[in-house]
C-alpha cells in the first residue's frame, strides 16, 4: 500500500494499515517521514509528488493507494492515480466534482472512494446508513469539529490537519440543499450557538461539506456545519472580509504578493500544535425522514481525544482510521464498484458500515448511535 502524504492524517493511516499490510508513505519532507519509519516500521520515499508524471511512476508498484495530500493538489493527484489504474481512496479536501472522474475510472476498472475522512467522509457513511434504513430522508444536519482541548491563543483555535484546508473551509462557497433544491451560500453564514454534552456551547457556521451526498442522496433539506469555540467565526469572517484570505495579487512596495499566502504564514504558527499539546473531535449527525408510514429520526454522536499512548491527535485518528477502514475493505473485494465511489454508498450497505464503526470503536473512539 502507498500512502501519499506524511503529515499528521497520512502518519495515522500509515500506522493503522502497517498492522495488516506493508506500506510505503511518500512524501517531499524527508525528516517527518524518517520518523514514521522508526516509529510505525513503515518505509518511506522522498519525492516531490508536485509532478503529475512523478506521481504515476511512484504507484506502478503499489497495489492499492491512500491520497493524502491537501485539497491544493488532491484533485490533480486523484486524476493521476486513477489513470494509472490503481485501486485508491482518498481523504483530501479538494474544491473539485470527483464525479467528472467517473469515466475514466470506470475505463481503467479503477474503485476510487473518494472524501474518506471524518466530514466529509465518517458523517457521509452515517448518513448513507440512516438513509437505508427509511423509505424518505427529509432532513440532514451535520454539526462536527476538530478543537484544541487548552485553546491558548486569540483565535481559540489550532489545526489538527493541513492548516490550508482549514482555511479553505472559511473561504470556499458551500453548498447545501433546501427545500429539494441545491443552494450555494457562503462559508462562515448562519452562525448558531450549540451545546454539546459533555463539551459545553460551540458554535457552528456553514462549511462545504456535504460534498457528494448533494448528487447522492434525495433529501428535502441537508447542511454541514463546522464546530469552533465561540468567538472564532467573527474573527475568520473579518480577515475574509477585508481581503486576509484573498487569492488576487497585490502590489506591496513593488512587490506582488497573495494576501492569503501572508496570512498563512502569520497563522500556521499561530495554529501549530506543540507537543504534549491535546485536541479533541466532536459530531453529532441527525437524519430525519419517514420510516414505515411513520416520521423518525436517527442520530449518531462521535467523541475522540488525543491518544496518551501514540500521542496522535484525535482528528488525525479519526481521519485516517477512517481511510484506513475502507481501504482494508477495498483491497478485501468488499467495495467492488468500479467508478468514482462516494463514502455514502459505504453507508448504504449495512455491513461495510457496521465494519466502519467498529472499527473505530476498538481503536477507542466513542461512537453512540440509533433512533432518537
Amino acid at each position: 500500500v502507498c500512502v501519499l502524504g506524511g503529515g499528521r492524517v497520512g502518519s495515522a493511516i500509515a500506522f493503522d494499515l502497517s498492522k495488516n499490510f506493508e506500506v510505503t508513505v511518500v512524501d517531499r519532507e524527508s525528516k517527518n517521514i524518517k520518523i514514521l519509519e522508526k516509529r510505525f516500521g513503515v518505509k518511506t520515499l522522498t519525492k516531490d509528488l508536485s509532478d503529475s508524471k512523478v506521481v504515476s511512476k511512484t504507484v506502478e508498484e503499489f497495489d492499492a493507494v491512500v491520497d493524502a495530500f491537501p485539497g491544493e493538489i488532491g484533485y490533480k493527484t486523484l486524476k493521476t492515480v486513477v489513470e494509472a489504474g490503481k485501486q485508491m481512496c482518498d481523504v483530501s479536501f479538494f474544491p473539485e466534482n470527483p464525479f467528472t472522474l467517473d469515466d475514466v475510472a470506470r475505463r481503467k476498472q479503477v474503485t476510487a472512494i473518494v472524501d474518506c475522512g471524518v466530514a466529509p467522509g465518517l458523517s457521509n457513511i452515517a448518513v448513507g446508513y440512516a438513509s437505508s434504513l427509511m423509505e424518505k430522508t427529509e432532513n440532514v444536519k451535520i454539526l462536527v469539529g476538530g478543537l484544541p482541548k487548552n485553546p491558548d491563543n486569540i483565535l481559540k483555535y489550532k489545526a489538527p490537519f493541513s492548516p490550508a484546508d482549514v482555511i479553505e473551509e472559511y473561504i470556499r462557497p458551500v453548498k447545501c440543499v433546501r427545500n429539494n433544491r441545491v443552494v450555494t451560500l457562503p462559508a462562515l453564514s448562519e452562525l448558531e450557538t450549540i451545546e454539546i454534552p459533555g463539551v459545553g456551547k460551540l458554535e457552528a457556521f456553514n462549511t462545504d461539506g456535504l460534498r457528494t451526498l448533494i448528487h447522492t442522496l434525495p433529501a428535502k433539506n441537508m447542511v454541514e456545519k463546522t464546530l469552533r469555540y465561540p468567538g472564532h467565526a467573527e474573527k475568520m469572517f473579518f480577515l475574509r472580509e477585508t481581503g486576509f484570505f484573498s487569492k488576487t495579487l497585490v502590489d506591496v512596495e513593488g512587490v506582488k504578493v497573495k494576501p492569503l499566502d501572508v496570512t498563512a504564514a502569520l497563522l500556521f504558527p499561530l495554529w501549530r500544535f506543540e507537543e504534549g499539546e491535546r485536541d479533541f473531535t466532536v459530531m453529532e449527525i441527525s437524519v430525519e425522514g419517514v420510516k414505515d408510514g411513520e416520521n423518525v429520526c436517527y442520530k449518531l454522536s462521535l467523541f475522540d481525544e488525543t491518544d496518551d499512548e501514540t500521542g496522535m491527535l484525535s482528528m488525525a485518528r479519526v481521519t485516517g482510521y477512517t481511510a484506513a477502514s475502507i481501504l482494508r475493505m477495498l483491497i478485501k473485494g468488499l467495495v467492488n464498484k468500479k467508478g468514482i465511489v462516494p463514502p455514502e454508498q459505504i453507508g448504504m450497505k449495512t455491513e461495510l458500515y457496521k465494519t466502519v464503526i467498529e472499527d473505530l470503536k476498538s481503536r477507542g473512539i466513542k461512537i453512540e448511535e440509533g433512533w432518537c
